[in-house]
Parts: C-alpha cells; structure tokens; sequence
C-alpha cells in the first residue's frame, strides 16, 4: 500500500479504507496475554451474564491497535506525532461455525484528512478515523498528526 505524502493528499480527501479479520475470542486470549490484560469481561462467560451482557467483550485498547495498524498502512509508523481516540461502543468477537460467515466482528478504519500544516520544520497532515464493526456500529473515533 503507498504511503502518503503531502503533496499528494488534499484536505477533504479519504486515506485508504483498512479492514481488520474477523475478531474471534482467540484474538482476545492473546492480547490478553501480551498486555496482561486479563479482566473476566473479556473471557469469562459466566461472570458477562452476571451484568445482563450476551458474550464477551473485546479489549479497547485491541481495537485502537487496530486503528493504529491502519494508520501506519498509509503513513510510516516513525512520522506519527499525535494520535487519540475515543470509546464509542463495546465490540463483540465473532465466532465462527458451519452455518456463520458473517463478517460483523470485522473492523473497518476510515478517514479523512482535515487539515495539512507545517509545524517545528515538518509538513504535516490531521486525520479523523473512525472504525466500525460490521454492522455499522462506531467503536473508536479520532485523530492522528503526522508528518508526510
């Protein structure tokens, strides 16, 4: 995928669509073992009945790396100067079986570039994300700063 520079993005202009694999309860067993994150609303069955939810519940900081991978697909990870989002919605992992192909549990990071700037000797670009499951639903919205 080509990365973005600043002369060849105008404000008002999409950064190239990302779409995460469908996220299944596997996903969320190994980041909870890589950050350590082991909070029982993101494995244990039983214990999300107990609060009236259906299933378990993905790991935000798993979806805003996923927001994160999207942005270091159209810009270089090292000129990435701001990033922030905030929590929009709970996401639910997909498991699949025979009869599931859906892709709800996949998520999709759009955005749009809002402002292009020159700040401490750099070219700079914003960017408003937002990442959807497939259903529509906003889990994240945000922005990042980086330098193109």
């Amino acid at each position: 995928m080509s990365k973005i520079t600043f002369d060849s993005i105008k404000v008002g202009e999409s950064i190239t669509p990302f779409t995460s694999e469908p996220l299944t309860r596997t996903h969320l067993v190994r980041y909870a073992g890589a950050s350590g994150d082991f909070n029982p609303l993101h494995h244990d069955e039983t214990f999300v009945k107990i609060f009236g939810m259906p299933r378990v519940i993905s790991h935000g900081m798993l979806i805003m790396g996923i927001v994160g991978r999207a942005i270091t697909e159209v810009v270089e990870d090292k000129n990435l100067r701001k990033f922030n989002v905030r929590f929009s919605a709970m996401t639910e992992p997909m498991d699949f079986d025979d009869t599931e192909t859906s892709p709800r549990a996949t998520i999709t990071v759009t955005g749009t570039v809002v402002e292009k700037f020159e700040e401490a000797g750099e070219k700079r670009i914003r960017c408003d994300v937002e990442a959807k499951d497939g259903t529509g639903s906003v889990k994240i919205a945000g922005t990042f700063v980086a330098a193109v």
